[in-house]
């Protein structure tokens, strides 16, 4: 389907996923999928894995579905490993429409900061993420390297790769 989407983020904590999602969304005309913005509308938290594992399965399902109508969909559920992402290119480009992959990275340090900027405010302040959270999710995230980069489509404005962070300025 011609300028069909699917447009996924891909990071950590803190990286900029959701900001660089809404403005990817605004700019796309795209509908966005935010897997933790679901999980506290639906009364339940990001740490409930049974009900996180449910609701990211019907938000997948709903996005190939809206996929398959013609429109594109910016999904934001972070990604870390290969194969969800392999796997959400290949139902995508079995639909018929383009995949990009937007990866954003930072220093910890700066994730840190994030944050602790986030926990302080509702609805994180009352299911704040720990330092020792970060420190394992970031041993077990696997980035993207640029052999799997190039198995996506390049953003229309520019090439594959590395996002701009919520601050501007290149995301590490």
């Amino acid at each position: 389907m011609r300028g069909v989407r699917l447009l996924l983020t891909c990071g950590l904590p803190g990286a900029g996923k959701t900001t660089l999602a809404t403005r990817l969304a605004a700019e796309r005309g795209a509908l966005r999928l935010t897997k933790d913005e679901w999980l506290i509308a639906l009364g339940s938290t990001p740490w409930d894995t049974p009900m996180r594992e449910r609701v990211e399965g019907e938000l997948w399902r709903l996005a190939q579905e809206l996929l398959g109508l013609g429109v594109s969909v910016v999904v934001d559920f972070g990604l870390w490993a290969r194969a969800e992402r392999d796997e959400m290119r290949s139902a995508a480009r079995a639909l018929g429409v383009g995949v990009e992959l937007h990866f954003l990275e930072a220093p910890s340090e700066e994730l840190w900061r994030r944050i602790e900027a986030r926990n302080s405010s509702p609805p994180w302040d009352a299911h704040p993420i720990g330092r020792h959270d970060l420190e394992g999710w970031r041993r077990s995230f696997e980035a993207p390297d640029a052999a799997e980069l190039a198995l996506f489509d390049a953003p229309p404005h520019r090439g594959p790769g590395r996002d701009q962070g919520p601050r501007g300025g290149a995301a590490r």
